[in-house]
């Protein structure tokens, strides 16, 4: 679990990246067509950032820019 946000879940998901080629039909082509499809990863933005838990204690966790935003955590 290391590209993880502690709070919400949020990793590392995979896609495709597409490569097309052609000129459209409205243009006068014969079509966008796809020539090849490469896996790609879409990684978090994950900070280390030091915390304060439920109990008050000083902590450190993983935690993605959005939940830092929406304010989800405290931080010491």
């Amino acid at each position: 679990m290391a590209r993880t946000c502690d709070y919400c879940g949020k990793r590392t998901e995979v896609g495709n990246q597409l490569c097309r080629r052609g000129i459209a039909k409205k243009k006068g082509g014969i079509g966008i067509r796809i020539t090849s499809r490469e896996r790609r990863h879409f990684k978090p933005n994950i900070q280390n950032v030091k915390i304060r838990d439920t109990a008050g204690r000083p902590a450190r966790a993983k935690v993605c820019t959005r939940c830092l935003k929406a304010g989800r955590v405290t931080k010491r």
